[in-house]
């Protein structure tokens, strides 16, 4: 199987989020691919078939298939376009959540198509000020809780209680967010439920998150960055029931995997 690791949200190797992608004629058993992304040890693992106009993708973290990931998409998308069909400007990809487009845009720029996951307004968890080590402004739910906070620099600063995080019913992680300086937002992302303690840069986060920030800002296209280690920067538009998340990808490694 022909195994390639793509920085997505990034135009350089070492930053944004490196992103698994192997590509595969069929479908390995299901604990094969699990296997594989643990192996790998990467946030999300993508698997993809090319299927004739078309391209079958899955995602793994390292403890479990996810419905949804999209650097692990835009990593995938760059795989495609480089060795699968050079040069094809847009790609469909059939998955568990429906049919995802991406287009490519320019030499190493996608633009991902990914329905709007509106967050609510929910209580917090209790103690979640102390797990967080900050004063939550308020907490929402959508797939994942998503605390809102004062400002960047305590999005910046956070150094959570991850056992905490991982113990909590609300969710499969928690998205921290806070107006940015330089961007209309930032954000960190914490997944230790699914054995990524802070996720680089995470593009499914962004399906909540810009509809959160379109509505507060009131403004359709947003630019943001998560401020993890790596970091990374997306473009966003709300488009109604979808959202548009923009990014680069940079090749980091193309190699073989022997079952």
């Amino acid at each position: 199987m022909k195994y390639f690791v793509a920085d997505a949200f990034t135009d350089v190797v070492f930053r944004g989020n490196p992103a698994g992608v192997c590509l595969a004629d069929e479908w390995p058993d299901r604990a094969v691919m699990q296997k594989i992304a643990a192996e790998n040890r990467l946030s999300e693992t993508a698997f993809v078939i090319p299927r004739g106009g078309f391209f079958d993708l899955r995602w793994f973290t390292p403890v479990r298939e996810v419905d949804l990931c999209g650097h692990a998409t835009l990593g995938a998308s760059f795989v495609v376009s480089h060795f699968v069909e050079p040069g094809i400007r847009e790609i469909e990809f059939h998955t568990v959540s429906g049919t995802l487009t991406v287009k490519r845009t320019g030499e190493h720029h996608y633009v991902l198509n990914f329905p709007a996951r509106r967050a609510e307004p929910v209580n917090p968890p209790e103690h979640l000020a102390e797990i967080l080590g900050a004063e939550p402004l308020g907490t929402y739910r959508s797939r994942d809780l998503l605390v809102l906070l004062s400002a960047e620099t305590q999005v910046r600063r956070l150094r959570p209680d991850l056992k905490r995080i991982a113990e909590l019913k609300e969710g499969d992680g928690i998205i921290v967010t806070a107006a940015g300086g330089e961007t209309d937002f930032v954000s960190r992302c914490f997944y230790p439920k699914l054995g990524i303690p802070e996720d680089p840069v995470t593009g499914s986060a962004h399906c909540a998150l810009i509809p959160f920030w379109a509505e507060r800002l009131e403004k359709t296209e947003l630019t943001a960055a998560q401020v993890s280690e790596r970091g990374g920067r997306l473009s966003c538009r709300l488009c109604g029931d979808s959202v548009r998340i923009g990014g680069d990808a940079a090749l980091y490694l193309t190699g073989d995997i022997h079952l």
